[in-house]
């Protein structure tokens, strides 16, 4: 089973984010950069799925050279090779744009290797932009079968099952492969690197990928000027006010407080 898990760099979202008045940009100088938190849930979804079934898994990401900081992080918690694609032309890209990106590095490592990948991974989204979208146009690129929001994933026949999350529970879904899956928060956590893998993971090669080894890639699709999605001004989230503390002596009281003051604010 040949698995690449698709990553993105992000600054720590653990971190708050301002935006500068005068540039109306968010400032995320200084705020440590790490692995997207939904990529880290795919990627140990991808690993068990390895350790159960066998397999390789490869990471690959778009960004600049500290991208190489994420993808060894990636290295030492289960994956065995790393690609970053790295061109100034594709800064500014749109969710559309990283997706025909990502297509045309699917298509040169798969040549590369001589295999197709059977599966590949992406994070529902990404904390920076939230979009939700690059995995779907990436199946769509790809023309390959997708299943999205998934918390667990089994061999099925000649495919794949998953439970795809939905607000009242799951449901099991199945497809053949190659496919392409997007995975939300499952009910466990990313494993931990150890000093040893960190150490296995330091050493190893993560070759970078140009967009002029990418075949058939048309530039007019990718960065600032393919983009038809344009972000015009920043706004940083209303901060949340402090609530209101109800202390009667009985609960009748209380809840006819709380009718009283939710009658007033004129939310009932």
């Amino acid at each position: 089973m040949e698995i690449l898990v698709c990553i993105k760099q992000v600054p720590d979202d653990s971190v708050e984010v301002k935006v500068d008045k005068e540039t109306g940009l968010p400032v995320i100088e200084g705020i440590e950069k790490v692995v997207n938190a939904f990529d880290t849930y795919a990627l140990e979804m991808a690993a068990r799925y390895v350790e159960a079934n066998g397999g390789t898994i490869t990471v690959l990401s778009i960004g600049p050279e500290s991208a190489k900081d994420a993808l060894r992080s990636c290295l030492a918690v289960g994956a065995g090779k790393a690609f970053v694609v790295r061109d100034d032309s594709f800064d500014g890209s749109d969710s559309l744009g990283t997706s025909y990106i990502l297509a045309k590095a699917v298509g040169y490592l798969e040549e590369k290797s001589g295999k197709p990948f059977d599966l590949i991974f992406c994070g529902k989204e990404t904390t920076d932009s939230a979009s939700g979208q690059v995995g779907c146009q990436l199946a769509e690129q790809l023309g390959r079968g997708l299943i999205t929001n998934i918390i667990a994933l089994e061999p099925r026949g000649e495919g794949i099952a998953a439970k795809h999350e939905t607000e009242e529970g799951y449901v099991l879904m199945e497809t053949a492969v190659p496919a392409v899956v997007t995975v939300t928060k499952p009910n466990y956590d990313p494993r931990y690197p150890t000093i040893k893998s960190k150490m296995a993971a330091r050493k190893m090669t993560i070759e970078e990928i140009k967009g002029s080894d990418l075949s058939g890639l048309d530039a007019a699709k990718t960065g600032v000027g393919g983009a038809y999605v344009k972000t015009l001004k920043y706004y940083a989230p209303p901060k949340r006010q402090a609530g209101v503390k109800i202390k009667e002596k009985t609960a009748e009281e209380a809840v006819a407080k709380a009718i009283a003051l939710m009658t007033e604010a004129k939310v009932i």
